[in-house]
C-alpha cells in the first residue's frame, strides 16, 4: 500500500516506522527538516519536507492516488485541509486526519472526512483499564454515511490495525480484573 503521512512528529514518525516496517511504501511530509530526526536510521521510505497543505508539493511528492494519507500534525485545521485537498483533488482512497478537539472531530467527520481525536481514544483507554464504560467521546470516526471505523473489519484501516497490533513491542490496554 501507497501510505503518505503529513505531520513527522512522535505519532506520524511511529506510524512511518511501523508501516514501513510492514512493507508498505511510506512517504511522509514535513515543513520542518529536524522532525525526521524522530524516524529510526533504518527508515527505507521517503521523507520530503514542504508543506503538506500545498497541492504542488504533494503532487511532487508522489501523493497523488494514494492508497492512505494521514494527517498527523498538531493543527486540526491543518489536518483538515490536507485531508480535503488528498481526497477531492489527488484521488487519495482512504484519509484520515488527527483531530483534537472532540466537538471538530464529529462535525468534520459529518461533513465527510474521517478523523481520529486523541481525546476520545485516551479517555476511553483510560475506561478501559479503570473497569469503566465506554466516553462517548469521538474516537476514530468514518465520514457520514460510512460505516464506524473503529473496529476491525474488511477496510483497508483494518490492515493497518493489524501491522500495528502485530508490531514489535505493540501493547495494548485492558481493563484491570477486580
Amino acid at each position: 500500500m501507497k501510505i503518505v503521512i503529513v505531520g513527522c512528529g512522535r505519532v506520524g514518525a511511529s506510524a512511518a516506522d511501523l508501516y514501513d516496517r510492514s512493507g508498505h511504501e511510506v512517504i511522509v511530509l514535513d515543513s520542518s527538516t529536524a522532525a525526521f530526526d524522530r524516524l529510526p536510521s533504518t527508515f527505507g521510505g521517503t521523507a520530503i519536507r514542504g508543506d503538506g497543505t500545498d497541492e504542488d508539493v504533494l503532487r511532487r511528492a508522489g501523493a497523488e492516488g494514494a492508497d492512505v494519507f494521514l494527517a498527523l500534525t498538531e493543527g486540526d485545521n491543518r489536518n483538515v485541509m490536507a485531508t480535503q485537498l488528498a481526497a477531492e483533488v489527488l484521488g487519495a482512497r482512504l484519509v484520515i486526519a488527527k483531530i483534537n478537539d472532540p466537538l471538530r472531530s464529529t462535525a468534520y467527520a459529518e461533513l465527510g472526512i474521517a478523523t481520529v481525536c486523541r481525546t476520545g481514544l485516551i479517555v476511553d483507554a483510560m475506561n478501559a483499564y479503570i473497569g469503566l464504560p465506554p466516553s462517548g467521546l469521538p474516537g476514530l470516526l468514518a465520514p457520514s454515511g460510512h460505516h464506524d471505523i473503529s473496529g476491525p473489519h474488511d477496510h483497508p484501516s483494518a490492515a493497518l490495525a493489524s501491522a500495528a497490533a502485530a508490531a514489535p513491542g505493540s501493547t495494548s490496554v485492558a481493563p484491570r480484573e477486580a
